[in-house]
């Protein structure tokens, strides 16, 4: 039997921990609270106002900025910034340290493993557009798009609250939005798949079951869906959002849209918009949703062998990007030395023939073979589920059969098959 015919299971605990991650950042977003108002504040100013290119115009914007403290300018000084930077330090960072800041500020999804439990009950499913993940901040008669390296998308008027100076506008003058988009090329759309913060109002601490509510309730009445015009630039809309039960799950998969798919986002509904890597958000792809399902190289072509981005540190250790990280080897003083590395570069390896052993669930060893360095333009070194993922999709992936299978249906579904038509 072909490794690509393998039966997988649903779990692979001896694997996977995603499903223990996951129930410990629900604690934890329970028993912690932050200052979810500031960090929208400053997200929105360092968006609209950060310098990334001299020739870039400074934007007239008066938010409100925060007085700097000493342990703030002692931080700054000894180059030790904060997962959460605010806009006064993240106006100074250039290069890797910008696109490492923005690239924090947007919450990404891991890769799914395996299936989590209740997922009919407690997560939602929708097709994730092709295209650029950006953050899209309205304020004081300007939009602003930002990719996830900060690099400016577009910078024009809107319909969104605050978003052009030719628009009436209701609520305070200095109130501000920011949503979190894909841009899709082909449409010149920006389909906005959450909301972060509303007129000023933050929605961090809020639960993806409201975020959605209010994002399909507010978005359409300031008119950003309607056509382009001369105030308003390019369209905003919304993605369906499903419950993840089979029906929504199969309407998912496999309804057509007005977009390209790259894959399934599925989002746990209890889920606070955190920063950063969740395992409360998961991206599930296969060749029928997904022009893009293994990794490709650098001419587009899928390589024979799995290839991983993995951050040298100063010990010589090669860890993903999560947190705490997966060490997946560690480099000769000697190599290193010879290769002109150095802490903190990104470097590409081959996955070789030995592949990755484990043992009690954990990463033993793996059969790394040194590509180079990593494209510059990257912020990140893989995550431990994107790698995993790549693995099984090469040797035994995680089927869409898997996914319904493991859906507890009701009564009337167990009754009534659910008939989707595998057209991607």
């Amino acid at each position: 039997m072909a490794p690509h015919d393998l039966r997988r299971p649903f779990k692979r605990a001896a694997i996977s921990d995603q499903q223990r991650r996951r129930d410990l950042t629900l604690q934890r977003q329970v028993q912690s609270r932050r200052d979810a108002q500031q960090h929208a504040r400053s997200l929105a100013s360092t968006v609209i106002s950060l310098h990334l290119q001299q020739n870039e115009p400074e934007p007239d914007i008066e938010l409100e900025p925060v007085p700097e403290s000493e342990s703030d300018q002692q931080q700054e000084l000894s180059g030790n910034f904060s997962k959460d930077l605010d806009v006064r330090h993240a106006a100074r960072l250039r290069g890797p340290e910008v696109r490492k800041w923005f690239a924090r500020q947007l919450m990404l999804p891991e890769w799914m493993i395996d299936v989590p439990d209740r997922l009919s009950q407690d997560w939602y499913v929708f097709a994730r557009p092709a295209g650029t993940r950006c953050f899209v901040v309205s304020s004081n008669g300007t939009t602003v798009s930002r990719a996830r390296n900060g690099t400016v998308l577009h910078r024009f008027p809107s319909a969104l609250p605050n978003g052009a100076k030719t628009r009436d506008v209701y609520g305070p003058a200095q109130s501000y939005s920011i949503l979190d988009c894909i841009f899709h090329e082909s449409d010149q759309t920006y389909y906005v798949i959450d909301m972060v913060c509303w007129r000023g109002y933050s929605l961090y601490d809020c639960t993806s079951e409201f975020r959605f509510f209010w994002l399909n309730s507010k978005l359409g009445e300031t008119g950003a869906c309607d056509p382009p015009s001369s105030c308003h630039r390019y369209r905003f809309s919304t993605v369906p959002v499903y419950n993840c039960d089979q029906s929504g799950l199969c309407s998912a998969y496999s309804q057509a849209g007005p977009y390209f798919k790259d894959g399934l986002l599925f989002y746990n509904k209890h889920a606070h918009y955190q920063t950063g890597n969740t395992p409360l958000a998961l991206v599930w792809k296969d060749e029928k949703c997904s022009q893009y399902v293994i990794d490709t190289d650098s001419k587009g072509q899928v390589p024979s062998q799995q290839q991983v981005v993995l951050e040298l540190q100063d010990d010589g250790k090669l860890i993903t990007s999560d947190d705490p990280p997966v060490i997946f080897g560690c480099l000769d003083s000697d190599f290193i030395h010879v290769s002109a590395l150095l802490p903190g570069n990104l470097l590409r390896f081959a996955i070789g023939d030995g592949q990755m052993s484990f043992v009690d669930g954990k990463l033993e060893r793996a059969d790394l073979h040194y590509l180079g360095k990593s494209n510059r333009a990257r912020a990140f070194a893989d995550g431990y589920s994107k790698i995993m993922f790549q693995h099984f999709a090469r040797h035994s992936p995680l089927k869409f059969d898997d996914l319904l299978g493991s859906i507890c249906s009701s009564d009337d579904q167990q009754n009534k098959p659910c008939e989707v038509e595998m057209t991607g």
